[in-house]
């Protein structure tokens, strides 16, 4: 897709494999806004394989300010059974702390927001953290719902592991 941005300087264009690096300092810049560096565990072959091998899973779209990489976007597919299309999850979305303010996550968004269209998605969805009152401002000034009624659950690391090995 193409998209034409409207910030003088700013375009958006899909990660490519020579990114991996970008992707995963992106992914720990998160991590440490959200204080949960010590959660990333993954690493280079991690990304090659879920978002560029025959067999990706996500895709990503990086931010350029003046050519330089200043946020990003990882997204995949779900499917709502209710309204008998698909979606778009953003999974994270980041702009670095010093470029905040000039629209760039908005045009992320807007980017994600027009595929969702052109592909005829019911929705286009992500969680937030409750602390995050910057983020949720934003959010909800481009006409996001929090849907406060619906709890994330999530089956990891152990949990997982014994659920996935339970023979009935």
């Amino acid at each position: 897709m193409t998209m034409k941005e409207s910030i003088p300087g700013f375009a958006i264009r899909k990660a490519e494999k020579k990114d991996i690096i970008l992707i995963l300092d992106f992914i720990k810049a998160l991590a440490k806004y959200e204080k949960m560096s010590e959660l990333v565990s993954a690493v280079p072959s991690d990304i090659e394989k879920y978002i560029f091998s025959e067999d990706a899973v996500a895709h990503v779209v990086i931010g350029e300010y003046e050519g330089m990489p200043v946020g990003f976007a990882l997204y995949f597919y779900n499917f709502s059974t209710f309204l008998g299309k698909p979606g778009i999850y953003l999974e994270d979305l980041f702009v670095h702390e010093e470029m905040r303010g000039r629209g760039f996550g908005k045009e992320l968004l807007k980017y994600l927001a027009r595929l969702a269209v052109e592909k005829n998605c019911g929705r286009l969805e992500w969680c937030v953290l409750d602390w995050n009152t910057p983020s949720i401002k934003f959010y909800k000034s481009l006409g996001a719902e929090i849907k406060k009624e619906w709890l994330l659950n999530r089956l990891s690391g152990e949990s997982l592991i014994r659920l996935a090995e339970t023979i009935d």
